[in-house]
């Protein structure tokens, strides 16, 4: 196997993980019937975006590194935010 097909092969992997992200959004959203964004939604996004960004840093392509790179820190704030509140919700039960 070449370094090419390696190559693609991460970039398939990074968007099917990038996609399996709204396909887990659809799924809790229907399940409680009204729109949520789970966590799985936000890790799915982390690494769909990481795998991306790698290919596109091999790729050389400044547009589609900008794109995913600018993503990763929204994805990374969100999980960042459900990790507190999680935390937060933890400490007010235990009183």
């Amino acid at each position: 196997m070449t370094t090419e097909w390696i190559w693609v092969a991460i970039g398939f992997l990074g968007q099917a993980l990038f996609s399996a992200r709204f396909l887990v959004q659809w799924i809790a959203s229907e399940r409680a019937r009204r729109s949520i964004v789970p966590k799985a939604f936000w890790l799915f996004s982390l690494g769909g975006g990481t795998t991306l960004l790698a290919y596109a840093i091999y790729r050389q392509d400044p547009v589609f590194i900008v794109g995913q790179a600018s993503g990763l820190f929204i994805y990374l704030r969100n999980i960042m935010l459900i990790r507190r509140e999680t935390r937060q919700s933890e400490a007010s039960r235990q009183g």
